[in-house]
C-alpha cells in the first residue's frame, strides 16, 4: 500500500497543493507554519475520518472558505484507487470513491491506512483515559473498519440512555420530595430496554478491544525494548469497568479470545447491579466508555512515574506496535512521521529509521534537514511559500 497522489484544496492553510509520491522514504520539509503537517493530516483523515490535532472539522477547512476537499490516489495490493473527501462544516460530509459516490464517509475506510506518530501522541502517555480509549478505537478501525460502525452505535445507545438516567434521576428526586413521581416508573421500564442496547453494543466494542490489546502487546513490548533498552520493560493491559465480572484471561497474550455473548451477559449484570447509583449520579457507570489501557513500566504506570524520554518511548512503541500489527495482519499501512526526529535522541533516532526503512512507504515531516536520520534516503520535498516542490 503506497499513496501514489495527494491533492487539497481549501484544507487548512492551503488554497490548493498538488504532490505526487512514490513507495520509499519521502521527506517534506520546511519552516514551521508553512504547512508540511497539514498534508500529512489530509492523508491521516482520509485513512480515519479524523485528524490528530483536533476534535472537530471545522479547522480543516481554510479560512474564508466553505469547504475543503482532500483527494488522494492509493495503491491497494497492486489496485489504484482515487478517493476523494469532501469536508463542510455544519453538514454531512461527502466521499467519492472513483469519482462514484458512496452512500457514507466511513465507505471509504480501509482504502488507505496509516499510523501515524506526531508531538501530539505524548498524549496517549500523560493525557485522560479517553486518549488511550482513542487510541484503540482508531486502531480497530484500522483493522476491521467495520467497527466504526459498531463504535458509532454504542456511542449513540450511550448517548440517550445517559440522558434517560439524567431525567430518570430528576424524576426520582421529585417524587421523593412531593410524594409518587409520575414519570419515574416509566423512566424505568423504557431504562430497561436501553440496558439491553448498551449491553449489545457494548459487548461487542468491549470483544474487539480486548482481543486487540491481546494481540498488541506483544509488540508494543517488543517496539519499547528497541527504542530504550536500559529502560524496564513496558507492558499494556485492559481494565474493563466489569472489574472482577471480566471472564479471566481476556485481553491478554495468550488468553482466551474474548466471547461477545458472555460479555453482553456480564454487562446486563453489572448495569442492573449499579442502577441506585446511576440515577442518583445521573451518568452511566458501566461500559466501555469507561475503560481504561493500563501502560506499565516495570511495576509502575507510566503516567505520573516515566520520565520525558520514557515517556516518548512509550509513546512511539505504541505507534510502532501498532504498525507491527497491521503489517502482521497483512495489511501494511504508510508510516507517518510528523515532527518527532527532532524530538528523539540519536539512539532513538536509529531504533525508528530502522523501522521506517523497513515499510513500503514512510512520509516525514521536518522543520531543517538536519533533523531526518542519513538512513532515511528519498524523494525530498521542500515546503515553503504556499508550493510543495521536488528538490
Amino acid at each position: 500500500m503506497y499513496v501514489r497522489h495527494l491533492q487539497v484544496t481549501d484544507f487548512r492553510s492551503w488554497a490548493h497543493a498538488d504532490v505526487a509520491f512514490e513507495p520509499g522514504p519521502s521527506v517534506l520539509v520546511g519552516a514551521n507554519g508553512q504547512g508540511k503537517t497539514n498534508l500529512v493530516e489530509a492523508l491521516g483523515y482520509v485513512a480515519t475520518l479524523g485528524s490528530h490535532r483536533v476534535a472537530t472539522d471545522a479547522p480543516l477547512v481554510r479560512h474564508g472558505a466553505s469547504r475543503a476537499i482532500v483527494r488522494t490516489a492509493v495503491v491497494n495490493a497492486g489496485r489504484e484507487l482515487l478517493v476523494e473527501l469532501e469536508v463542510t462544516p455544519g453538514r454531512s460530509n461527502r466521499a467519492r470513491v472513483n469519482r462514484a459516490p458512496v452512500p457514507r464517509p466511513r465507505d471509504v475506510l480501509g482504502i488507505l491506512r496509516t499510523v501515524l506518530f506526531a508531538p501530539e501522541d505524548l498524549a496517549l502517555v500523560r493525557g485522560d483515559p479517553g486518549e488511550r480509549r482513542g487510541f484503540l478505537d482508531e486502531l480497530l478501525v484500522l483493522r476491521a473498519p467495520r467497527f466504526a460502525g459498531v463504535r458509532g452505535d454504542y456511542e449513540r445507545v450511550l448517548k440517550q440512555r445517559s440522558a434517560l438516567l439524567k431525567s430518570a434521576g430528576v424524576a426520582r428526586r421529585a417524587g421523593r420530595r412531593g410524594g409518587e413521581g409520575t414519570g419515574e416508573a416509566g423512566d424505568i421500564r423504557t431504562l430497561d430496554v436501553w440496558d439491553g442496547h448498551l449491553a449489545r453494543h457494548g459487548a461487542e466494542l468491549l470483544a474487539a478491544r480486548l482481543d486487540l490489546v491481546a494481540d498488541l502487546a506483544p509488540h508494543v513490548g517488543a517496539a519499547y525494548a528497541g527504542v530504550a533498552p536500559e529502560s524496564r520493560p513496558a507492558s499494556i493491559a485492559y481494565r474493563s469497568s466489569l472489574g472482577g465480572a471480566l471472564p479471566e484471561g481476556y485481553g491478554q497474550p495468550g488468553g482466551p479470545r474474548a466471547d461477545v455473548a458472555t460479555l453482553e451477559a456480564a454487562l446486563l449484570d453489572e448495569l442492573g447491579r449499579v442502577r441506585p447509583q446511576e440515577l442518583e449520579r445521573g451518568v452511566c457507570l458501566v461500559g466501555p466508555h469507561r475503560d481504561e489501557l493500563d501502560l506499565v513500566l516495570g511495576e509502575a504506570p507510566a503516567k505520573g512515574y516515566a520520565s520525558h524520554g520514557e515517556s516518548w518511548s512509550f509513546a512511539l512503541a505504541l505507534r510502532l506496535g501498532s504498525f507491527e500489527l497491521l503489517r502482521a495482519d497483512g495489511a501494511e499501512p504508510v508510516l507517518v512521521l510528523d515532527d518527532v526526529f527532532a524530538e528523539l535522541d540519536r539512539r532513538r533516532r536509529r531504533s525508528l529509521a530502522g523501522v521506517a526503512l523497513g515499510a513500503e512507504q514512510v512520509l516525514v515531516t521536518a522543520a531543517v534537514p538536519e533533523d531526518v536520520p542519513e538512513e532515511l534516503v528519498g524523494a525530498r520535498y521542500e515546503v515553503r511559500d504556499g508550493e510543495v516542490r521536488r528538490v
